[in-house]
């Protein structure tokens, strides 16, 4: 903490000689440590939406390389057609097109089960034409081998048709923006949240310490020299409280991570991930949270110089 006495710029004449150690701030006070706890809080929060908004920009990469390098073929089967000679011919026909992987048929049970959720259990369907599905493996999701599969199989495999999926590609990623958006409309009401907490506790130091800074200011003492002994004093509480808060962000996906790989083989497990993937951060999402950190502290710091050197200017 400063001397009164501290060296500062002097513009009209020495100062006493008294060296009393008289703190500008106090080092410790109620409103310090209440402001500790706003800035952790206000820094978990902003780690919990910028983590999500990774996972959520992660998985949605994931979702739609899937979809894309996944397509299918269904052949729909007149009545007298022989169905398996349909689909051996469709999968032949797609293994040979180019950037195509693999193709492998649905059997006929598997195209009957499939339709269990809207028709039931239990019913004979060997009277109707039931169309059997061709699951194929791309290498590339690009349009030209896309099209010329499609034009192989309407060359050679009339019956069966090739289903895109970069209609659901293109919806998935929608709704990934849209999630991203929104917590980054979060974070941006967090940040403005602390930076008027801090604003507060800045002026009510001022306040508190409304003489000696007056003091200073009229015998000489630069408004930069005021302003950066309330710049170091709120980067050091900010320092601290986004400490905390960015702790309390690791350990939160770290114990998010664990539970879900715990939960991996249950109903809900496998639902959340395949929304969250692994619900677990890599080494430069937890870098990211750190940065979170850094820059509330420099933020504090930084609102608290701005908000000083603009009062000072009024004792001009």
């Amino acid at each position: 903490m400063m001397e009164i006495v501290a060296e500062f710029p002097r513009a009209k004449g020495a100062l006493p000689a008294s060296r009393r150690n008289v703190p500008l701030i106090p080092a410790d006070s109620v409103a310090g440590r209440a402001l500790v706890v706003v800035v952790a809080i206000m820094t978990f929060l902003a780690c919990l939406t910028a983590g999500a908004a990774l996972l959520v920009t992660k998985a949605s990469q994931e979702w739609r390389s899937d979809v894309l390098r996944e397509v299918t073929i269904q052949v729909k089967p007149l009545a007298n057609d022989d169905v398996e000679t349909l689909v051996a011919k469709a999968v032949k026909v797609a293994s040979r097109a180019p950037g195509v992987a693999s193709a492998r048929p649905y059997s006929k049970t598997d195209s009957e089960r499939l339709l269990e959720p809207w028709l039931g259990a239990g019913i004979d369907l060997s009277l109707l034409p039931v169309p059997r599905i061709i699951v194929v493996q791309m290498k590339e999701s690009s349009a030209e081998n896309l099209a010329g599969l499609r034009e192989a199989l309407a060359r050679d495999a009339p019956e069966a048709s090739l289903d895109d999926n970069r209609v659901w590609a293109t919806r998935l990623g929608v709704m990934a923006r849209a999630i991203v958006a929104l917590a980054v409309s979060l974070f941006a009401l967090v940040i403005v949240a602390l930076a008027t907490a801090i604003g507060f506790a800045t002026r009510g130091a001022m306040a508190g310490s409304k003489d000696i800074v007056e003091i200073l200011h009229f015998v000489g003492a630069s408004d930069a020299f005021i302003a950066k002994e309330f710049q170091t004093h709120f980067r050091r509480l900010g320092l601290r409280g986004a400490a905390i808060g960015v702790s309390a962000g690791f350990a939160f996906f770290l114990t998010a991570s664990a539970l879900s790989a715990w939960w991996a083989h249950s109903p809900g497990g496998d639902e959340i991930a395949a929304m969250f993937g692994a619900f677990s951060l890599d080494g430069a999402g937890y870098a990211a949270l750190a940065a979170v950190g850094a820059a509330v502290s420099l933020l504090t710091g930084y609102l608290s110089r701005s908000i000083v050197l603009k009062d000072l200017q009024k004792l001009q």
